[in-house]
């Protein structure tokens, strides 16, 4: 019993040193957002080890929508367009794995696209991404070529926009188009000012 409360009193110091050194580290801010308030440590999942390095301090609001995608706000993630610079591997595994969630949306592909990781760091990264998953719903236009965030699409038939009181004409351009995460066969866009939803097989890639 003697040994199982000193074990236990370890780890609350190992938990506090932690947390401690993780304060130093963030200045007292969510080292994702910058947020000041209800901050607490986060270990990154898939880590190597369970120390500070594989650790981040993060606000409730980030670690709520990174444990429930139901609470995905995407426009909340552009914070990372400033975190994802972080020299800490830690900060930018959880960066990496955000941006790649969030990949359809358009913007995080191109944040994706400039961000350079250590090959051991983007390796930790692979490790607990989602990315395997996200591949296997691909985006199939009505010429079987596969659609990917921020292409141009053509309209191949007139469509009557519901809710929206106009019909989207065939040859239409639509410019810059985002893919439904949970779904292959719609995808989003701009027409006549509108954001609509449209069936991928009544569009080619331009």
């Amino acid at each position: 019993m003697l040994t199982f409360v000193g074990s236990f009193q370890n780890i609350q110091m190992n938990n506090m040193s932690i947390e401690k050194e993780l304060i130093a580290r963030s200045s007292s801010a969510c080292e994702l957002c910058g947020a000041k308030e209800e901050l607490s440590v986060y270990e990154v999942p898939d880590s190597p080890d369970n120390g500070a390095e594989e650790s981040v301090y993060l606000c409730a609001t980030c670690k709520a929508q990174i444990e429930d995608h139901d609470k995905v706000d995407p426009n909340h993630w552009r914070c990372l367009n400033d975190s994802m610079w972080s020299a800490v591997p830690a900060v930018q595994v959880m960066a990496w794995r955000m941006l790649t969630r969030l990949k359809a949306e358009g913007w995080p592909q191109d944040l994706l696209d400039m961000m350079y990781l250590e090959e051991e760091t983007l390796a930790w990264a692979k490790a607990g991404s989602e990315d395997e998953d996200e591949e296997a719903i691909k985006h199939i236009d009505s010429n079987g070529v596969r659609l990917q965030p921020g292409d141009t699409v053509v309209l191949i038939k007139d469509l009557n926009v519901k809710g929206g009181g106009f019909t989207a004409k065939r040859g239409t351009a639509v410019r810059n188009i985002s893919l439904v995460r949970d779904n292959p066969k719609h995808i989003e866009g701009r027409v006549s000012g509108q954001q609509i939803v449209i069936l991928t097989q009544y569009v080619k890639k331009s």
